[in-house]
C-alpha cells in the first residue's frame, strides 16, 4: 500500500475526480443502511440541523433528511450538486468543505460520506469544529472494496480492481483501504456500530458500478477502450440468467467524535 501524506502537507487544491461522470456516479452508488442514519440521529444532541460535507450525489444528505429537520449538503463540484437527489429538507450548495459558509455553531451534526480522503484535513477539521454546536457530533465514514456472494465472481471483480485499474486510483484511495486509521482525528471519539452496505444487483448494475469508478474513467482514457468489457465477458458465463441478481456488500468504517 502506498503511503499517503497526512496533515499540513496535503494539497489544498480541490481534486475533482467525479464531475466528468457525475450522472454515472449518481446512478450506480450503493446505498447506505437505514441503521446508520438512525444511529446518527440518536447520537447527535438534537435532530435539528445537519451539514453533509462533500455531499456528492446527495445520498447521505437525503438519508439524514429522514431524521433531521434541516440538512445542508455542500460539494465543491457544481456537476455533482447538479445531479444530487432533491429533498424538501435538503439545501444543496456549491462550496468547498474547508469553507462551507455556514454560521458558527450552526450544526448539531456534521457528516462526511466516502469523501474525507479528498479534503485538506486540517482545514476541514477546523471548519467542522467552527460549524458544530459545542455538543455536536462529527461522523465520517467510508467503504472499500465490494464483496460478492460467489467466490469465482468475487475473484474476477477483485482482479479488475487490483490489477487492471490499480495504477489509476488516486493515492488518497489508500486512506479508504486503510479504513481511515492513519488519519489523526482531533475529536473525542465515540463508539460506532458495525454496519455494511448491501445490494442485490444484476450484472449490468455491477458493471455500471465499475464504470462509475474514477479509476475506470482514467484507465479507459489511457487505453482508448472500455476496460469493463473484458470483465463483463468473464462474468457472463458465471453469473447465470441475464436477469439474475447477486448479493454485493461493502463493510462500512465509521469514525465519530465530539469537539
Amino acid at each position: 500500500m502506498k503511503e499517503t501524506p497526512i496533515g499540513p502537507g496535503m494539497s489544498t487544491s480541490f481534486k475533482d475526480h467525479f464531475s466528468g461522470h457525475a450522472a454515472t456516479y449518481s446512478m450506480f452508488r450503493p446505498t447506505y443502511p437505514r441503521r446508520l442514519f438512525e444511529w446518527l440521529a440518536e447520537t447527535a444532541p438534537r435532530p435539528e440541523r445537519a451539514w453533509d460535507a462533500g455531499t456528492g450525489n446527495g445520498q447521505a444528505a437525503v438519508g439524514l433528511a429522514e431524521h433531521f429537520a434541516c440538512v445542508v449538503g455542500t460539494d465543491a463540484s457544481a456537476a455533482q450538486v447538479g445531479h444530487a437527489t432533491p429533498h424538501p429538507r435538503v439545501e444543496y450548495r456549491v462550496a468547498p468543505s474547508e469553507a462551507s459558509g455556514l454560521p458558527e455553531g450552526w450544526a448539531d451534526l456534521v457528516t462526511v460520506a466516502q469523501a474525507l480522503h479528498w479534503f485538506d484535513l486540517p482545514r476541514f477539521f477546523g471548519e467542522a469544529r467552527r460549524v458544530l454546536a459545542p455538543d455536536g457530533l462529527l461522523a465520517v465514514w467510508c467503504y472499500g472494496d465490494c464483496r460478492l456472494d460467489d467466490p469465482a465472481v468475487d475473484r474476477i471483480v477483485h482482479r479488475y480492481n487490483r490489477d487492471t485499474v490499480e495504477d489509476y486510483w488516486p493515492p488518497e484511495r489508500d486512506l479508504v483501504l486503510a479504513e481511515y486509521r492513519p488519519i489523526p482525528f482531533p475529536f473525542a471519539e465515540v463508539a460506532t456500530p458495525a454496519l455494511s452496505l448491501e445490494a442485490v444487483w444484476t450484472l449490468p448494475q455491477l458493471t455500471g458500478y465499475l464504470r462509475s469508478w474514477s479509476a475506470t474513467t482514467r484507465c479507459a482514457k489511457a487505453l482508448g477502450r472500455d476496460p469493463v468489457v473484458a470483465v463483463e465477458e468473464a462474468l457472463r458465463g458465471l453469473w447465470g440468467p441475464p436477469d439474475s441478481a447477486r448479493r454485493v456488500s461493502w463493510p462500512l468504517t465509521i469514525r465519530a467524535g465530539r469537539p
